[in-house]
């Protein structure tokens, strides 16, 4: 009766490791980064770095200068939420978005962007907004000289990276 049991269990233990190994996975999307528990993507390096919203500089490995961007951007939104500066207007979101769809040659090539980044304009809306209130809050919180004011965002954007829970997963090559 015990030996029936445990054969019973194998064959069934057997049976469904061999079915698993006919199923095959498809990979949807990349998390490459957590910070502070919101994720990025592969497709949301991709979407920043296709619509021009991030521009790579010049390195051996764009994703990881965008990824590393999203992350700053990510952590300065945490501080504008927390400080909450003034709302743009919508007209000034409106004018971001027309700046985003200018960089394309057709308004199809950028709906093709959009489709192949699995993000829609209202999407892209916000995130217009967003980086409008992060623009808001920098220009008030940093008022010294713009020869001086990159540096300054630089060391709080460092304090900032310490200070967080950041998960980079990215590696090269995989």
């Amino acid at each position: 009766m015990v030996k029936g049991f445990f054969l019973l269990l194998f064959s069934f233990s057997l049976s469904l490791c061999l079915m698993s190994q006919g199923a095959s996975s498809e990979v949807i999307d990349r998390v490459l980064a957590v910070v502070s528990g919101s994720l990025i993507t592969l497709s949301d390096v991709n979407a920043a770095h296709d619509l021009g919203l991030v521009t790579p500089r010049e390195s051996s490995d764009p994703i990881r200068d965008v990824l590393s961007q999203l992350i700053d951007r990510e952590l300065q939104l945490a501080e504008v939420d927390r400080y909450a500066p003034p709302e743009p207007s919508a007209a000034d979101v409106d004018r971001e978005v027309q700046t985003v769809q200018s960089r394309f040659p057709s308004p199809g090539a950028f709906e093709g962007v959009l489709a192949r980044s699995g993000i829609d304009l209202a999407h892209l809306r916000e995130t217009m907004r967003e980086n409008l209130r992060i623009r808001g809050y920098l220009a008030q919180r940093f008022s010294v000289g713009e020869d001086r004011r990159r540096q300054v965002v630089d060391e709080w954007v460092a304090g900032l990276r310490r200070r967080a829970d950041i998960i980079d997963l990215y590696l090269v090559g995989r």
